[in-house]
């Protein structure tokens, strides 16, 4: 993050033009490789079809900040961010195709080699290019010097952050702190400079490209001590927030008017990342019911033959911003609670069906949610919403417990694949769950709600703690 004009913006890629630009090549060359191949001509048409290709890419790609800088990210998030953008490209050039009526004017096959080879070629180029990178950044080059203010654990965090992951380029070069030596971790006494004065000076005489102040927030007034000097020097400076918040929700920065704020309990899915989430939910809840439709049949016959009752259980939970809506699920036990007090099922829980012992070991039971996902009350994935009774009991027991319900509950949850799903018969085991949940919140993206799809395929017919 910088700072321009009073206002904090995304960081961004110094060389995101020209990736944009490789970008419109490599689709345009694609299709026209695809084209020739398969022994057509190039025509005025299928440059046009080029065209729509990579526009729609660039557009989808500014909305998932896909040129930003990516030093010090995860390159596989890249691939899955290019994947998602092609993706919506090659949906819009098939709408085109569709509304137009041009489908029969052009080759199904050229199209189809054209999307795929497109595709490699936009991740091949990033590979290389990345590998590239990561081999200069590790001999020396296209590197960034860096300095720490203050060894606090924040500064240490920041430094292991630094020293583990040398292809980013950024080089620790020094630390700066006011205390005597004795007072501060041993571990980082080679790399210790002396006070925060002589950073300062360092810093003037442009020994550092980027300097971290990591002071705690109580030192405000030094804070603003050291901007100010700082501000004769031309090494880009950011100061490293410690505010708790950052470790609890989706800080963000916010302002109203010309004031700066920062968003601390907010619900982190607005705007266009609702759209994509809402999507994503629509797209995998419409494509299960139509795989599980005779299945869920199946199950609701079983459940009403062996054993009396309703085959939905409709049980009071909290959604969205702690309002109540009806979660759907295959009824397991003899008894249906809704009220006040919910008795959690246990191990070897006499009210336990036969048939909901097998529904709930393999969480069949929770089919029917993907309808309050279609009806909006849910999502696929997200935090799992508790009864209504354990809402209010854990509330009080457990810290920034009613912060998971800032976004949609799910159906599966980071909570979940992680091994802290069923009974809760301890603080401890909620505390964990909340703890994930708050850690998905935080963390959310769409590669990580795909991970934990394939990690809930996967582990939910071996999850020893469902029962």
């Amino acid at each position: 993050m910088n700072m321009q004009g009073g206002m904090v913006k995304n960081n961004t890629n110094k060389f995101a033009a020209a990736y944009r630009l490789v970008d419109i090549v490599v689709i345009q060359i694609a299709l026209y490789c695809a084209v020739i191949v398969y022994g057509l001509d190039y025509s005025k048409e299928y440059f046009i079809l080029s065209l729509i290709g990579s526009g729609g890419f660039a557009l989808v790609a500014e909305s998932f900040a896909l040129y930003r800088s990516w030093r010090a990210g995860f390159f596989k998030q890249i691939v899955f961010y290019t994947f998602l953008c092609w993706a919506c490209a090659c949906m819009l050039v098939l709408t085109y195709l569709f509304f137009f009526k041009l489908a029969e004017e052009f080759s199904r096959f050229s199209l189809a080699i054209w999307f795929a080879m497109a595709f490699m070629a936009l991740v091949g180029w990033r590979i290389v290019f990345q590998l590239f990178l990561h081999n200069m950044r590790r001999k020396g080059y296209n590197t960034r010097s860096i300095a720490i203010f203050g060894l606090s654990d924040k500064g240490i965090r920041l430094a292991e952050e630094v020293m583990k992951s040398p292809e980013t380029g950024y080089r620790l070069t020094a630390i700066f702190d006011d205390r005597a030596q004795d007072r501060l971790n041993e571990n980082y006494h080679y790399l210790l400079h002396g006070n925060v004065e002589k950073g300062i000076d360092c810093a003037k005489r442009g020994l550092y490209d980027v300097i971290y102040i990591a002071l705690p927030i109580k030192a405000q007034h030094r804070i603003q001590g050291m901007l100010y000097q700082l501000g004769d020097t031309t090494a880009n400076v950011h100061v490293v927030p410690d505010l708790f918040m950052y470790c609890l929700m989706h800080g963000e920065m916010s302002h109203v008017g010309g004031v700066q704020t920062i968003s601390v309990y907010d619900n982190p899915m607005q705007g266009g990342i609702a759209i994509v989430k809402r999507l994503e939910d629509l797209f995998l809840s419409v494509a299960i019911l139509s795989l599980i439709a005779i299945p869920m049949l199946c199950i609701a016959a079983a459940v009403k033959l062996t054993s009396k009752g309703p085959i939905i259980f409709k049980q009071d939970r909290y959604g969205l911003n702690g309002r109540k809506i009806k979660v759907w699920k295959f009824r397991s036990m003899t008894v249906t609670e809704n009220a006040d007090k919910v008795t959690q099922a246990t191990k070897g829980d006499k009210r336990i069906t036969k048939v909901g012992a097998f529904l709930r070991r393999t969480s069949l039971d929770e089919l029917p949610q993907f309808i309050n996902v279609l009806k909006g009350d849910m999502s696929v994935i997200g935090p799992r919403p508790h009864a209504v009774s354990h809402n209010e009991e854990y509330r009080k027991l457990v810290d920034y417990y009613m912060l998971r319900h800032k976004v949609k509950p799910g159906i599966t949850g980071w909570a979940q694949v992680n091994g802290w799903r069923g009974e809760t018969d301890t603080v401890d085991k909620m505390k964990m769950r909340i703890e994930y949940d708050l850690e998905y919140i935080r963390n959310w993206s769409l590669w990580m709600d795909f991970k934990i799809v394939i990690f809930t395929i996967f582990r939910s017919f071996t999850d020893k703690n469902a029962y």
